[in-house]
């Protein structure tokens, strides 16, 4: 988005360092248009100063720019849900989508939230010195999810103990894999460990009497 000032000066180069000073920009960062030029006047009577214009662009913060980013996605997929945005202590984002027919945004198993997610991320990102990580959730479907997962790892870590034969699981995410390695990194003789390749990538919960509780370097 393009603003724009206008300033005087005793000469075109006084009025543009004015304008850089009380804007704190630099001068590539703006562009310039003379309205008039300085006039001295004779024997320094009736002269003018020179008037320019400035036009800089606002740079968005992540927060504005994480709901234009958002607004316009969630238009373009005829959704009305709107995107509740809070900044969390260490510096990252969450927002909550809320709004009518949420179904349709989490998306099976929460796939099409994972895509909105991942491709906001991107957006906001793009050209940023610095990453700042945007959670995206509706209706609580991760907390949902977390504590669903939590159950299963709890039941298919009682049954490998049970009968002493390892279970694989069906393909998860990066993120509900690391739920579920959490969840039975405390188990007595149970290991974990992921094999595969994204985005079939599958968690196997073993049974190990007495041993490690990772099966390995590959865990994630």
């Amino acid at each position: 988005m393009d603003h724009c000032i206008e300033t005087t000066g005793k000469t075109e180069e006084e009025a543009v360092a004015s304008a850089l000073k009380q804007l704190g920009l630099e001068r590539d960062e703006v562009s310039v248009e003379v309205l008039e030029r300085a006039k001295s006047g004779f024997l320094g009577i009736g002269g003018s100063p020179a008037k320019i214009r400035i036009t800089y662009a606002v740079k968005q913060d992540r927060k504005e720019k994480i709901e234009t980013f958002l607004t316009g996605l969630l238009s373009r997929m005829s959704s009305n849900a709107a995107p509740k945005i809070q900044e969390t202590p260490e510096g990252n984002y969450k927002v909550v989508l809320e709004g009518d027919r949420l179904g349709a945004l989490i998306g099976r198993r929460g796939e099409t939230l994972d895509a909105i997610q991942q491709i906001t991320n991107y957006a906001v990102n793009r050209g940023e010195e610095e990453r700042v990580r945007i959670y995206i959730d509706a209706e609580d479907y991760r907390q949902k999810r977390e504590e669903s997962l939590q159950r299963l790892a709890a039941k298919v870590a009682g049954k490998v103990v049970k009968y002493r034969k390892n279970v694989m699981l069906e393909p998860m995410n990066a993120y509900e894999r690391h739920v579920i390695h959490t969840a039975l990194q405390d188990w007595d003789d149970v290991a974990t460990y992921s094999t595969g390749s994204e985005p079939n990538r599958r968690i196997v919960v073993a049974f190990s009497k007495g041993g490690p509780k990772s099966g390995g370097p590959a865990t994630k």
